[in-house]
């Protein structure tokens, strides 16, 4: 089964710079998207066999989530059912016969920090508790933008960042307190080098200079471990300034 996640940093624009033929070419069973921009009227996606579930934000043209797979889910759910998180239409949970997923975009503490606190103090905790939840359950794959590159290795300039968003000591503290919740980072399951991101400013040349961030995350429940045949980063894929991720299960 091969899941992959993209912030696709608006559906629409996404769509005309090659999106249908990545997904024709990958082919994933499920494939969760962040970012879709789309307000609350959905897109029509040109690709043939997916059932599409949506979580678009109140806000127009502003943050928002979906969902396409194959088979369908034993049930959908929107939101972490606290207003104040939900009106962004930041996730999406399916229910599997073996698993949940969850796809999640994680709010950006933003320029200046000024919604770092919003983000540790409320959006993380809640989401944690949400997810330890779940996997009270049955495991838990969650994939998505979480905002946040976790050690020094997830990013190309470590020192020149520790102030800024998405490298705070905060977010990444955050982070590890995820992961002690009983989740593991299937990426690094399978690589511990460094030069591996999923984000690149459009600013000069990033991309093509390989200067980034690896933001961009599947992180599993502990007791899906055994399962986890591969986990990548596909750099090459292109449609936005972020790249898809994802995991290959037993």
């Amino acid at each position: 089964m091969k899941l992959i996640s993209w912030n696709v940093n608006g559906l629409r624009a996404a769509l005309k710079k090659g999106f249908t033929g990545f997904v024709a070419e990958a082919s994933p069973d499920v494939l969760a998207l962040q970012e879709t921009k789309t307000g609350v009227d959905p897109v029509e996606i040109p690709v043939d066999g997916y059932h599409t579930f949506w979580n678009p934000a109140e806000k127009p043209g502003y943050s928002g989530t979906a969902l396409l797979t194959k088979a369908v889910p034993d049930h959908v759910t929107y939101g972490l059912g606290i207003a104040e998180h939900d009106r962004e239409g930041r996730l999406i949970t399916a229910a599997f016969p073996d698993f949940f997923l969850v796809n999640v975009y994680v709010p950006n503490s933003q320029r200046g920090l000024t919604r770092l606190d919003y983000r540790t103090k409320q959006w993380d905790v809640d989401l944690r508790e949400y997810l330890k939840k779940l996997a009270a359950t049955k495991p838990v794959l969650v994939c998505g933008d979480f905002n946040v590159a976790h050690t020094e290795i997830d990013l190309a300039n470590p020192k020149s960042n520790v102030k800024n968003a998405g490298f705070t000591p905060q977010e990444r503290e955050s982070f590890d307190r995820l992961l002690e919740a009983g989740f593991v980072d299937t990426f690094r399951e399978f690589e511990q080098a460094g030069g591996h991101y999923s984000w690149w400013t459009y600013r000069s040349n990033a991309r093509e200079r390989n200067i980034g961030w690896r933001i961009d995350y599947f992180l599993a429940s502990t007791d899906l471990r055994n399962r986890l045949k591969d986990a990548f980063i596909t750099p090459e894929v292109y449609g936005s300034d972020h790249c898809p991720v994802g995991v290959v299960l037993k």
